[in-house]
């Protein structure tokens, strides 16, 4: 695997304990893709960081652009922010952010694709049974990516 660039802002860099946080905690980022026609393609998704395996999950239909640029070329790179924080007597807001570059692929076994969509639904339903709900009208038709990760850095910045 090629070498990635040391981040120039080094002080600011985050942990990779911050940067799991923020993929955990951030409601949803952007996913950028090798476009058409040479032109990037990004869209914003939620995710589901899975501390057992490392990985990111997604969730979205069986066809589309995405899975067709995905299936020529599956390095991507998925980018997320906090909401972001004012320190006590400052007036900047302080962002924390995180970029993961990685190949993506559709999770193949059906019963983990469900288990993967329970996991992320945890972030936005109100309970169990309304998640439930939703997999029995839907949950044949859902598509479930996998993010593996090459490469995750962090960055807090403050906009002062």
């Amino acid at each position: 695997m090629n070498e990635f660039r040391k981040m120039r802002r080094f002080k600011q860099e985050l942990s990779k304990e911050e940067c799991i946080s923020v993929l955990q905690t951030a409601p949803r980022g952007i996913m950028a893709f090798h476009g058409e026609n040479g032109y990037p393609y990004a869209i914003p998704l939620d995710q589901y960081y899975d501390e057992r395996d490392g990985k990111l999950y997604f969730h979205g239909a069986k066809q589309g652009l995405k899975l067709d640029l995905m299936a020529q070329d599956n390095k991507v790179c998925f980018t997320v922010m906090d909401e972001g924080f004012v320190k006590e007597n400052e007036w900047a807001l302080n962002i924390r952010s995180v970029v993961c570059l990685g190949r993506l692929e559709a999770v193949t076994d059906h019963e983990k694709a469900l288990e993967q969509c329970r996991m992320l639904a945890r972030k936005f339903y109100p309970t169990e049974e309304s998640i439930e709900e939703e997999i029995r009208k839907a949950g044949d038709r859902v598509n479930v990516l996998v993010m593996t990760i090459d490469r995750m850095t962090g960055k807090l910045v403050n906009e002062s």
